[in-house]
């Protein structure tokens, strides 16, 4: 019996033109790179990730999960010449059974629709949806090996098929990587060749007051991380806040309190969120009202968290000394607040035990033994200590972490 008539595969695009349209695009994307980005990040580096980006990946049926189902259908048979109908003009419908094949596959389904360069005026036939293609046959019978057979031809024709599209897509995946570094290097040279022309003018060059300051992470990531910018000793530079902010923002949480180790009748019966209230009056004041606390931040309520054009810049946990472990649960707690993106953290231990120099001591001792640890960091206070650590999720990516400890009167 006829199979059911779906749409045919591999007619719709030319497949030379369509990778010749991605090529242009990559062109395009390199074209509209900032200036900044292009100068500080390694050109090597975002080679790879534009090659890893716009690599074209030919599908490959994936034949060990194929499943199949079938429904009970109407199938119009006012066609078939061998049956006795008086009136062809109008659908003449018996019962039948659709036999449904379900072939996952791997890569990019629009490539089902592009014929390569090597192809047949008779295409395949099937349906795709998602990542699955859907071949059907409709029968008045039950046929089986009938059934199995003409599945058959269609998947080694659909297999040769896209045979063919992998072939074509081929050299275009071996020269990406080298057509991205080339136009990337060509609009560095463009860019030098421009400072210099505008320095040999005899002035000042003025800045122009939309050029980004400092690198800025991208937004979209697939496959491989667009690469940051790297600083002069090769370190990656820090995407969001500048470390003089960061500063700043500390020595308003140490003025804050200094304010209550000298006023110590006014904190007395102060709990933790009481505190926390009065050092985000102080950071509001600083940052027009974008401190908030008890704010929701990836896995949790954060203490203290500033944001600014909805770009987290700092965050913060406000915690009573309650021997090592209270630390230890209020690292894990900052990591579980931590985006990726999020790199500037402190935690603010009040101390209402006795001997406040011994709870100084245990404070490195607490972070060095976190499992995320990486190292220390100069930081020129008697009651603060500063360290870099690993984002849970992320091995290769940093944030910093100050703990600042004050005594607070019991």
């Amino acid at each position: 019996m006829s199979r059911s008539r779906d749409d045919y595969l591999f007619s719709k695009y030319d497949l030379r033109l369509v990778i010749g349209s991605h090529e242009a695009k990559l062109i395009s994307q390199i074209e509209e790179l900032a200036e900044a980005r292009l100068l500080e990040v390694n050109p090597e580096e975002l080679a790879d990730y534009f090659a890893s980006e716009c690599e074209i990946e030919a599908p490959r049926l994936l034949e060990e999960n194929i499943e199949v189902s079938q429904e009970d259908i109407k199938i119009d048979v006012s066609g078939d010449r061998s049956r006795s109908i008086m009136d062809r003009s109008q659908p003449f419908l018996i019962d039948g059974t659709r036999f449904l094949y379900h072939v996952p596959f791997s890569g990019d389904a629009e490539l089902f629709k592009c014929r390569a360069s090597a192809f047949t005026f008779n295409p395949p036939r099937g349906v795709i949806k998602g990542a699955e293609l859907n071949l059907i046959y409709d029968r008045t019978d039950h046929d089986v090996e009938a059934v199995k057979n003409e599945f058959n031809r269609d998947l080694a024709e659909i297999t040769k098929h896209l045979g063919w599209v992998a072939n074509d897509v081929a050299p275009f995946n071996a020269r990406v990587r080298e057509t991205a570094l080339t136009k990337i290097n060509q609009r560095r040279e463009k860019f030098r060749k421009d400072h210099d022309a505008a320095s040999d003018l005899g002035f000042p060059v003025r800045r122009r007051e939309n050029a980004p300051k400092t690198f800025v992470v991208p937004t979209k990531r697939k496959k491989l991380p667009m690469p940051e910018a790297r600083s002069d000793r090769g370190q990656p530079q820090e995407p969001g806040l500048d470390p003089k902010e960061y500063e700043h923002i500390l020595e308003v949480v140490r003025n804050m309190a200094h304010v209550i180790e000298r006023s110590p009748k006014a904190f007395r019966e102060m709990d933790e969120e009481a505190l926390r209230q009065h050092f985000l009056v102080q950071l509001n004041g600083q940052y027009e009202g974008q401190a908030s606390g008890e704010t929701f931040n990836y896995e949790g309520k954060t203490d203290i968290l500033i944001r600014i054009k909805d770009r987290n810049i700092f965050i913060a946990e406000c915690k009573f000394w309650n021997g090592p472990k209270s630390l230890s649960d209020a690292i894990d707690q900052i990591l579980g607040y931590a985006t990726w993106r999020d790199t500037k953290t402190a935690i603010v231990v009040f101390n209402r035990t006795k001997n406040f120099s011994k709870v100084l001591a245990r404070i490195p001792e607490v972070v060095r033994r976190h499992v995320n640890y990486v190292r220390d960091i100069a930081f020129p206070s008697e009651t603060g200590f500063l360290a870099a650590l690993r984002h849970r999720d992320d091995p290769d990516r940093e944030l910093t972490l100050t703990v600042l400890a004050f005594d607070v009167p019991a």
